[in-house]
């Protein structure tokens, strides 16, 4: 696999690439990442199947959520898989990736029979790694040998998955600790701008216009934004109410002299937040220059013109159900899912369905 990269065809496979990637951008659901990354693998690039686990919370072992293709099924053999065990553990213990075209000819393998009788040749098995740290292991196989272009797209991918999946496995924790603060009921009836005061010290916030209730993921945003100020010497800050949106202006207390290239090392502070205000129309600027920083998200909320039932579908949709799943598990059939889909698309002039649910997640309808 030393071979030289044909510049056009990597090309067109890091253009599908970004298709999948597409898919699940701005998605805030780990196991739902997982399942449109394996999707995407098996159907734009004919594999056999593709699989991923993602670490369980006590890092002792993986967990199979992904299985797309010759197998659906993600609870036999391989649904748990401890550290350093089989391929897959070794990989995610070791976090080295690793690759093969003559899979039944592999001493690993434990029923060379099964990869002779269903004809899998190729196997890749790379590491979910963001910063040194495994969140989980993806793996492909193929009946065909793996080009090197593929391979190196896929090395990619798992790179912009990882960071998909950590994202959204950090929002979820984030979002369940504001949510049990939430249920205090003094917590509930503190402001934004009195939590952000607390955090900041409050001689360095000013509130601009008039405050009103934002959903959780907002104020995490924000309250997580004050945060990062806070631990790195903080900073004077504006918290503004437009009739449009609420943003957050801040510069930091520290000089450009300390700080050689204040944009990347801001945007390196910031990185994990750049996801969930995308998901949310929202977005943030930095000054190329100086040591400042803007974030701004939009209230933006439409009226949601979806019927309980087109809803439902939306709510199946993210869970990375196909058509045929649906239909079975609402006992209808795969044409009246088609129709309401369509529905749907044409409801939110959205041309395809990872377009219509990325509307309906930003106006939170789902």
């Amino acid at each position: 696999m030393t071979e030289l990269l044909d510049p056009t065809k990597l090309l067109f496979d890091l253009h599908r690439g970004t298709e999948i990637a597409e898919t699940f951008s701005g998605c805030l659901d780990p196991e739902a990442i997982a399942h449109r990354v394996t999707d995407g693998i098996v159907e734009r690039f004919d594999c056999a199947f593709a699989r991923v686990w993602l670490l369980e919370p006590e890092r002792s072992s993986l967990k199979l959520v992904a299985s797309s293709g010759m197998y659906t099924r993600i609870d036999g053999r391989f649904a748990r898989v401890p550290m350093g065990a089989y391929k897959v553990g070794k990989i995610a213990q070791n976090r080295v990736s690793f690759l093969s075209n003559n899979l039944a000819s592999e001493p690993w393998v434990g029923d060379r029979n099964w990869a002779i009788t269903n004809n899998i040749r190729g196997f890749a098995g790379y590491p979910l790694e963001i910063k040194s740290r495994v969140v989980g292991v993806l793996a492909a196989f193929s009946h065909h040998e793996m080009p090197p272009e593929f391979l190196e797209f896929l090395r990619i991918l798992c790179t912009i998955a990882a960071i998909a999946i950590d994202s959204a496995f950090k929002h979820q924790q984030e979002k369940q600790t504001w949510q049990n603060l939430h249920q205090n009921q003094a917590v509930e009836q503190a402001s934004l701008s009195d939590r952000l005061a607390h955090i900041l010290n409050s001689n360095r916030l000013t509130l601009v216009g008039t405050e009103r209730s934002l959903n959780l993921t907002i104020e995490y945003v924000f309250l997580r934004a004050a945060e990062i100020l806070n631990q790195i010497g903080g900073a004077y800050c504006r918290l503004i109410y437009s009739d449009m949106a609420i943003s957050l202006e801040a510069i930091v207390a520290k000089t450009t002299n300390q700080i050689p290239d204040s944009q990347n090392w801001l945007r390196s502070l910031f990185s994990e937040l750049f996801l969930i205000v995308s998901s949310l129309g929202g977005a943030i600027d930095i000054h190329p220059t100086e040591l400042q920083i803007a974030i701004a998200i939009p209230f933006g909320k439409k009226a949601n013109p979806l019927s309980e039932r087109e809803l439902e579908m939306m709510q199946l949709l993210t869970q990375g159900l196909r058509d045929r799943d649906i239909a079975q598990q609402l006992i209808i059939s795969e044409s009246t899912v088609k129709f309401h889909i369509n529905n749907i698309l044409t409801k939110l002039k959205a041309r395809t369905r990872f377009q219509a649910l990325h509307l309906a997640m930003v106006n939170g309808w789902i």
